[in-house]
Parts: C-alpha cells; sequence; structure tokens
C-alpha cells in the first residue's frame, strides 16, 4: 500500500506508513504541518521507489553519508569542522551527482579565496574531507569509487633552523611556550602529539614519552636531556602537560589564566600557538612578512606578523639534525614515525656536518 500521513495519539507529530516496493515503512515526518507531512510523504514515497528500481545508490544523499560516516568511529574536531563546512554547501545532494563540477564548485563557495585559494588549502579543507566520505560510502556501495583531480601541491624548501637560531628563538618565546618549543625542537613530536600528551604518559625517569599518532598508532619517544630538564621544571604533574596561557578580566584590570587544554581548532600546522609563535620569530628576527588590514567595522589598522618558519618546521629542524648526527635514514623513519622512507629521504644532506657538535651540545647527548 502506497505511504500515508498518520497521526499517532498523544503526539503532535505527524508520521508516515506503509509499503514501497515490499518495504515496510513507519517513521516520523518531523513535523506537525500538515502540508510538510505531506511534501515528506511524497519526497518519501518517490525515493524508495527509486531504490526500489535502481538500488540503494540512486538514493543515498551526502547528508547521510556523513552522518554514517561520524557514527562508524570517532573523527576529530578538525575533520567534523569540514565536514559541517561541505555538509552547509552539499546537503541533500545525492553521491552520484558529486563530480568534478561539484567539487570545483565547493571550492568557490566554501574557501575564502574561493577558486584562488592555495592547492594546499583546497585539498586539506574540501579534496581530502569529501574524498573520504565518498570512499566510506563506495565501500558500502552507496556510489562508485571518486575519482577526482588533485591540485598540484608545489613542492616547498625544506625550512630548518640551526642550533644557535633555536636557542635565539626560545629565549625570545612567552615563558610558558619555552618547554613547549625546546619539547618540539628536541623530540620531532608534532604539534598534535604535543599539545595532547597527557603526564601519565610521560617518564622522566625512564627519559621516555608515549603519545599518539592520528592514525591511532602508539608511538614512544626518547627524551634528550635538555627536553628532560624542560619537563622536570614544570609545576604540574597531572593532566595535560603543555597548557595555554590567557588573558582574563577582573575587577583589578587584566590577568592571566593557566588553562586546562589547548583548544582543537583544526589547525595542522601549530595555529594552537599562533599569536605566541609570531611574537617569538619577530623578535628573534626571523624572516617573515607583516599582514596588514583594518578589521570589518573598525577604522585603524592592525598588524601581524607572518613569519616563514612555521611549528611545524621544528619537526623537520628535528629530523634534519638528527640525520645529520647519526647518517640513518632507516633510524630517523623509525624514531620520527614516519610511513615510508620517501619522506624521510628529504632530510638528507640538509643540515651542514659543521654544526654537528653544536646539535648534540644543544640536545645534551652524547654521540
Amino acid at each position: 500500500m502506497p505511504l500515508k500521513v498518520y497521526k499517532r495519539p498523544n503526539s503532535e507529530t505527524l508520521y508516515v506508513r506503509g509499503t514501497v516496493k515490499g518495504q515496510s515503512i513507519y517513521e516520523s515526518t518531523g513535523t506537525a504541518d500538515p502540508r510538510q507531512a505531506e511534501e515528506y510523504r511524497a519526497k518519501r514515497e518517490a525515493e524508495l521507489w527509486q531504490e526500489g528500481i535502481y538500488g540503494k545508490r540512486a538514493v543515498v544523499t551526502f547528508a547521510h553519508a556523513v552522518t554514517a560516516y561520524l557514527e562508524a568511529e570517532p573523527r576529530s574536531d578538525a575533520t567534523k569542522a569540514y565536514l559541517l563546512r561541505l555538509l552547509d554547501h552539499f546537503g541533500t545532494i545525492r553521491l552520484s551527482d558529486i563530480d568534478q563540477t561539484s567539487l570545483d564548485q565547493a571550492y568557490r563557495h566554501i574557501l575564502r579565496d574561493g577558486a584562488e585559494a592555495s592547492p594546499a588549502t583546497k585539498v586539506r579543507s574540501v579534496l581530502t574531507p569529501l574524498r573520504s566520505v565518498l570512499e566510506f560510502a563506495a565501500i558500502r556501495k552507496w556510489c562508485d569509487r571518486p575519482a577526482f583531480d588533485k591540485p598540484r601541491i608545489p613542492t616547498n624548501r625544506t625550512i630548518y633552523l640551526r642550533p644557535e637560531q633555536v636557542t635565539h628563538l626560545i629565549e625570545c618565546a612567552a615563558p610558558h611556550l619555552r618547554p613547549l618549543l625546546i619539547f618540539l625542537f628536541g623530540t620531532g613530536a608534532r604539534m598534535s602529539e604535543a599539545l595532547e600528551l597527557d603526564w601519565s604518559s610521560v617518564d622522566l625517569r625512564g627519559k621516555r614519552v608515549v603519545v599518539w599518532q592520528k592514525q591511532g598508532n602508539e608511538r614512544h619517544i626518547d627524551l634528550p636531556p635538555r627536553v628532560c630538564a624542560a619537563l622536570a621544571a614544570l609545576p604540574n604533574r597531572d593532566g595535560r602537560v603543555f597548557r595555554p596561557v590567557r588573558s582574563r578580566k577582573s575587577q583589578s584590570g587584566k590577568g592571566k589564566e593557566i588553562g586546562t587544554s589547548y583548544f582543537e581548532n583544526g589547525r595542522t600546522s601549530g595555529g594552537q600557538i599562533k599569536s605566541g609563535w609570531s611574537v617569538a620569530c619577530h623578535n628573534a628576527g626571523l624572516p617573515g612578512k607583516m599582514r596588514t588590514w583594518v578589521p570589518k567595522g573598525k577604522q585603524t589598522e592592525r598588524h601581524f606578523f607572518v613569519p616563514d618558519v612555521t611549528p611545524h618546521d621544528a619537526r623537520h629542524t628535528w629530523a634534519s639534525w638528527q640525520y645529520c648526527i647519526h647518517k640513518d635514514l632507516m633510524k630517523l623513519k623509525a624514531d620520527g614515525g614516519w610511513g615510508n622512507i620517501t619522506t624521510v629521504t628529504r632530510y638528507a644532506k640538509v643540515m651542514p656536518d659543521a654544526y654537528r657538535d653544536e646539535i648534540i651540545e644543544w640536545l645534551g647527548i652524547t654521540a
């Protein structure tokens, strides 16, 4: 029997019930408005007919796929933020209708700079999360496997710092950031690994910490003496190891408060410490450019120093230092937690051998 609108006793919400192509349906329309409920019934009945004739892939929408993708396993806050923007754009469009043209339109509507956004931004903010959802859906036979043109990301020069530059940078940083920077440069940990590090995963006596990679893999990191000393000097011994210091207003004026943890903001290269990093790099005389703009609704200009070096370059620096010390790519791959040797080869012969003794002294190790 076709679908009909039905009202349950003691409920204002209207339901639809019936059988279409052998499939029994009894579900809420999500509304008490008879007109809207009838529109829901007609649309749902048409979907069921299509599904019965052409199969499930003819009717599954992007919204349905995103919901299933998020329910399948825990996703990071960054992933959820990317998917929310995609969901606002694609909504209930059928998966089978998402093609290269749809992707190009998504770039224009979702990204701040539209089609002029950098290739890396297009890949990170739109293509990668979209492809993940469609791959997930394809495995369940809701659509074909996605096939898109990937923007070509130019190969950037590997940026690294020399020991004296790192020392000066740390000296110019805010006091609460110094232990974090020592940890990043001394261990090669990724920013997410460092900011999520809990004291329960720190063994100062054994000189080792356990961090978790984005893929959920456990990674053990040996701590050089300089890093051990920086961690041992921290006052707290529970919860997150590295904590933000934020400005707050009180009756006596401005003050500072120590937070319990850094917030996940979707940034992958150190956005959580963006301001503090900018000030430290500027004061240390590292290269960069000054961004100037007038905020909306304001008349005075604002200035922000954008350094060429990012917090993620601390990992590049560490890798360059390690290869300079031991000249062993396989050891570097294992210690750094990289998945393939190709990525690691970029660090070979980057740091001149003349700095080997300075690196060893900075880390406080014996070669």
